[in-house]
């Protein structure tokens, strides 16, 4: 490893901070991060030494490597103690009010989107067919005389 290789590991503490992302990140903004600093760090385009330019984009590369694959991301996240899954906590202010008490659970958000048109239709259409199925039972019931009005 050359001594500007090793001066770029040793800068650079994750891959996020590489990128100059937060871990939460999605994968749009991974690969926009990536794109905009390929192009400043490119060997043929970069106004910084080659050996310098040629060590960060290969950090680069690799970085983008493994934040890109979903499975390589999660091994990584897990490695550097990053973990995607949130917990809730218990409320750490005992003596305030529960109504005072801020929704934390992941049930709760209210910060949640409203239904799209289609995830309203899909809920209408699963709707009325419940409601045809309780009918088509209650038809046969009455015709097989099992059910008496």
């Amino acid at each position: 490893m050359s001594d500007a290789s090793k001066r770029v590991s040793e800068q650079v503490a994750s891959y996020y901070d590489l990128l100059k992302l937060h871990p939460s990140a999605s994968v749009q903004q991974i690969r926009r991060a990536y794109r905009d600093l390929s192009k400043l760090y490119h060997p043929d385009t970069t106004e910084l030494p080659e050996a310098l330019a040629t060590a960060q984009f290969q950090q680069l590369n690799e970085a983008y490597a493994t934040l890109s694959s979903p499975e390589r991301r999660l091994t990584y996240d897990l490695k550097i103690g990053y973990s995607r899954l949130s917990v809730v906590q218990p409320s750490t202010d005992l003596n305030r009010p529960a109504s005072a008490a801020r929704l934390d659970s992941a049930y709760l958000d209210p910060t949640d989107r409203p239904l799209s048109g289609g995830e309203l239709f899909a809920l209408f259409s699963l709707g009325l067919t419940f409601l045809l199925c309780l009918g088509l039972v209650l038809a046969v019931g009455l015709m097989r005389g099992e059910i008496t009005l």
